[in-house]
């Protein structure tokens, strides 16, 4: 944990130039690239031996008004600011039974499967913090086919995961997701930022390393440390039977599972993309989109 916090905040102070603190900038060379280590504690209204300290990994103890100031100072997003207090909460003293604490749910209750089966003109499904597939309908298992068809390929024993498909079958979700440098960039943020809240997750743990060691490309996102909220935007597929789909994601919490994330997909009515997916809701229903029969969690 203290390697993490300090490689999080080094790369946030990194990022930030005297400039945009609103700090003069003098001279011309700096050794540093960003703000200084004192510079940081001026602006968070800390001593600086007490914030070198906490970038060194020593978060335990720092109180909120401490770490909304040090925050503030670094200019962090709700996401950044989220993730500097799970950092924090991670480093205090734990219980046995706390770092014991259960996984995410690998499944959802028949009743969140029947509110997903009842949503037929949109696609939706449950996701973890892992980006484990937990629970689609039918019109998401046929938007998400080539994510499945890769899962079953890959390894038919584990769910279906969008990070995996994304970093390990580079080539194929290239072509299905159009924005695929950012839909890399925001799955390796995601999965970043529920390191942060579950540092004890060993399923979590596991695919960061297989990630870590297949892609290098997730290395190097994993290394930038950025952390990223996935709640809401636009999403660009090219679909191998229905075409270009332009879709609005809504993405909300379970909160009868807790840590896992209903996303949802639409298209406004009278759009070549609500047009698109009535087609593929049709393919859908004559195909079967989901490789041998499995379920999404497999």
């Amino acid at each position: 944990m203290p390697a993490q916090i300090r490689e999080y905040l080094s790369s946030r102070r990194a990022r930030l130039s005297p400039e945009q603190a609103g700090l003069p900038a003098y001279g011309g060379n700096r050794r540093v690239k960003g703000l200084r280590r004192e510079e940081v504690a001026m602006l968070a209204g800390v001593s600086v031996d007490y914030y070198v300290r906490m970038e060194r990994g020593n978060l335990a103890g720092a109180s909120d008004s401490v770490l909304d100031a040090l925050a503030t100072a670094l200019q962090l997003d709700d996401a950044e600011r989220d993730h500097l207090y799970a950092l924090a909460r991670a480093s205090a003293p734990t219980s046995g039974a706390a770092r014991r604490r259960r996984s995410t749910p690998a499944t959802v209750r028949p009743a969140v499967q029947q509110v997903l089966d009842a949503i037929t003109g949109a696609p939706a499904w449950v996701r973890n913090g892992r980006h484990d597939i937990v629970a689609m309908n039918a019109l998401a298992r046929a938007l998400y086919a080539p994510v499945l068809e890769f899962a079953a390929a890959d390894d038919p024993r584990r769910p279906a995961n969008t990070a995996r498909f994304v970093y390990l079958a580079a080539d194929a979700a290239r072509d299905l997701f159009v924005d695929y440098d950012q839909i890399a960039r925001d799955a390796a943020a995601i999965l970043r930022l529920e390191a942060g809240r579950s540092p004890h997750d060993k399923a979590l743990v596991a695919l960061v390393g297989e990630l870590s060691t297949r892609s290098e490309l997730f290395r190097r996102h994993w290394a930038s440390q950025d952390v990223r909220y996935h709640r809401s935007g636009r999403k660009r597929l090219q679909h191998p039977v229905v075409g270009l789909l332009d879709l609005d994601f809504e993405a909300m919490a379970l909160a009868s599972g807790p840590g896992l994330q209903l996303n949802i997909y639409t298209a406004p009515d009278g759009t070549p993309t609500a047009d698109a997916l009535r087609m593929l809701a049709s393919w859908a229903a004559t195909h079967d989109t989901v490789p041998g029969g499995q379920t999404p969690a497999g």
